[in-house]
């Protein structure tokens, strides 16, 4: 369905779900050869059985009566001018060109048919996707940073119809939809459009807009709706990111920050950035996992374990691998560890 972001009143407005849609003109061209293949079936029927037609007080028919009789019974015009006059005539009229012409008549009324249908099929799917989602991402922003974001939680094993986008640009959400994501045309910054993206049981939200007034105000909406779901948010300079924490970010990522440091690390050391680039780059190499300790684990020190732990996190608190307040991995322990991925 598709809808203005603006119309407040149905909470279905704006919606998109995922489809991999033919282009209108190649859908066009197949039912006209289709309806063409059809009139030269029943052509070849009439005029190889000429004879058994009466046009007028003559029998038999040329191919341009063929084609006359054929095109005014399939369009179910019947004038009645020309007329099976045998039994068997008879017969494959009733057996093999009434059947035609019902499948003629079909593909002619198709394209009516399925776009008077179409807005219903969509709002039951509309419907009976927003009666089913739930522990879903929501990415508000489809751009550079939203895309990347999304290959990265598919390399991480989330499944394409459990990601919501939710992005201004109507080209943007329906190139979205064609990779299996669900679209929301929309600003993520309006509480009705969150509510659309049904924001109250999403199991995350990441925020990778453009501006940084806006991921604040994005920011700010989604906590008014949901105060407990993860919210992660991009901002590009680095003195917004306290004021994104105070509106409610779990997590800030500064790119522009992250981005310097990565450029200046490159000119003395290109091995370190060759690194952290793999690391980032789900689904190859070497990934970074967040997961709790295991019971085997329970009572060992961080460097005993197979993979390799960069922090453990305990009651709240976060700790380095070399802190020696970790002691010995406890059970409510959760741990991010790198280890190579497993294809």
């Amino acid at each position: 369905m598709r809808g203005h972001a603006g119309d407040a009143d149905d909470p279905h407005t704006g919606v998109v779900l995922a489809h991999v849609e033919e282009p209108p003109l190649r859908q066009v061209w197949r039912r006209v050869l289709l309806a063409l293949a059809v009139l030269v079936v029943v052509v070849l029927i009439v005029w190889l059985d000429g004879d058994s037609y009466r046009d007028g007080d003559e029998r038999g028919l040329t191919l341009l009566d063929s084609f006359y009789y054929a095109t005014v019974t399939l369009s179910t015009t019947g004038y009645g001018d020309i007329t099976p006059v045998t039994e068997a005539a008879r017969l494959v009229n009733i057996i093999v060109i009434t059947p035609l012409r019902i499948m003629f008549l079909i593909v002619l009324i198709g394209t009516t048919l399925e776009a008077l249908t179409a807005r219903s099929r969509e709002e039951f799917r509309i419907r009976r996707w927003r009666s089913s989602v739930r522990q879903h991402v929501i990415v508000c922003g489809y751009g550079t940073k939203g895309r990347s974001a999304i290959r990265a939680l598919r390399a991480n094993g989330t499944p394409a119809e459990q990601i919501v986008v939710v992005d201004t640009d109507e080209r943007l959400v329906e190139e979205a939809t064609t990779t299996g994501l669900t679209g929301i045309v929309g600003d993520a910054g309006r509480r009705e459009v969150l509510k659309r993206a049904a924001v109250e049981k999403a199991r995350a939200v990441i925020v990778a807009a453009n501006r940084d007034d806006a991921a604040v105000l994005i920011t700010l909406t989604v906590r008014q709706l949901n105060p407990t779901v993860p919210l992660t948010t991009s901002v590009r300079e680095e003195e917004n990111a306290n004021l994104l924490r105070q509106s409610g970010a779990t997590t800030v990522i500064t790119t522009s920050a992250t981005s310097g440091r990565l450029l200046g690390l490159s000119t003395d050391h290109p091995r370190v950035v060759n690194v952290v680039e793999d690391l980032v780059t789900g689904g190859q190499g070497l990934d970074l996992h967040q997961r709790n300790v295991k019971s085997g684990e329970v009572g060992l020190g961080p460097r005993q374990l197979t993979d390799i732990v960069l922090s453990v996190t305990r009651g709240g608190r976060t700790l380095r691998f070399d802190d020696p307040l970790i002691g010995t991995l406890q059970p409510e322990d959760e741990l991010v560890v790198v280890r190579a991925h497993l294809t």
